[in-house]
């Protein structure tokens, strides 16, 4: 499912005056190339367990079913699996 969202981008004019705004901030500066440096990246953390991207094929009936469900589909479908799996281990 695609975004209908459109980016707009200011006008260099626009740009200039934002940047000009960004200047005479006192609270505000750009970071030389060492304190750049010493940034951490942010995210999620790590899984101790993380998820392995496939590319698997399923009927058709099966995806509209789960879909079906709205937004979530493919966690709960992960859900029904790993029951599976664990009944069969049973």
């Amino acid at each position: 499912m695609s975004s209908k969202r459109k980016l707009i981008m200011p006008t260099p004019e626009e740009d200039a005056a934002i940047n000009r705004g960004i200047a005479a901030d006192p609270d505000t500066y750009e970071l030389g190339a060492e304190e750049f440096k010493q940034l951490k990246r942010v995210g999620r953390p790590r899984l101790d367990t993380p998820k392995v991207a496939v590319t698997i094929r399923y009927d058709k009936a099966v995806i509209d079913a789960f879909k079906a469900d709205g937004p979530g589909w493919q966690t709960r479908m992960n859900d029904v699996l790993k029951k599976a799996v664990a009944r069969k281990r049973a």
